[in-house]
């Protein structure tokens, strides 16, 4: 992920799975709301929220490997969206 155009901003993470990445997308957003709002103990948000978050940075993807093409296959920020959403649908079952 890039946070703004700033090149120094950009940050890569490395997770074992694609649910492991979407938690750690969230905790992502979720540390940003408590940076912007300190004094709120319970912080909520709805998917809006988060997409808005992923729409604003200047660029996220992920490298996601495949065992079948022991490649890394890109994916862009829609893809991250789609499986965010069902990430957290999934922790409300």
């Amino acid at each position: 992920m890039q946070a703004s155009t700033n090149r120094a901003t950009r940050t890569f993470m490395d997770f074992e799975s694609i649910t492991q990445a979407m938690g750690g997308i969230c905790a992502l957003y979720e540390r940003k709301l408590k940076e912007l709002n300190p004094t709120i103990r319970n912080l909520s948000y709805d998917i809006v929220d988060l997409y808005n978050f992923i729409d604003g940075l200047a660029d996220m993807s992920a490298l996601v490997y495949d065992h079948s093409s022991h490649a890394y296959v890109p994916h862009d920020r829609q893809w991250i969206k789609q499986r965010t959403f069902q990430h957290l649908k999934k922790l409300l079952r």
